[in-house]
């Protein structure tokens, strides 16, 4: 059963564009994850679109239900705020495990450097003068 065709005409534009300004700023966003090149950049851009995107289409969705019972339909903002609460705590644990692993490969190549022998190493280093 459909109830669409129930929908007054300048209702039915409002929600629509709500729809497809959703859809874009989901496009920008899914663009910008191939468009930008470091992780850290990648992750923001998907993150911000598909968050603003949610809220549009779920914004025509109150709209258009509240429209159509003729009273305010707000069981959709249980969804926007699970996608508010849940898209940045996965935003900043990818982010923070990105860091620590960047960091740990960071780390892994300075101490190859330190575990070189003292011969090894090319004078005036620091870790030559504590072997003397």
């Amino acid at each position: 059963m459909i109830q669409a065709p129930d929908l007054p005409l300048w209702w039915s534009l409002i929600v629509g564009l709500l729809v497809l300004a959703g859809a874009g700023m989901t496009l920008v966003g899914s663009v910008g994850l191939l468009r930008l090149h470091t992780f850290f950049d990648r992750v923001h851009a998907p993150t911000l679109g598909s968050s603003l995107g949610a809220v549009l289409i779920v914004l025509a969705s109150i709209v258009c239900f509240s429209v159509l019972r003729t009273r305010l339909s707000i069981h959709e903002v249980l969804i926007v705020l699970l996608i508010t609460c849940t898209t940045p705590v996965a935003f900043m644990l990818l982010a923070r495990s990105a860091l620590y692993r960047a960091r740990a490969e960071r780390s892994a190549k300075t101490s190859e450097t330190t575990d070189a022998e003292p011969s090894d190493l090319p004078p005036g280093s620091g870790d030559s003068d504590l072997a003397r």
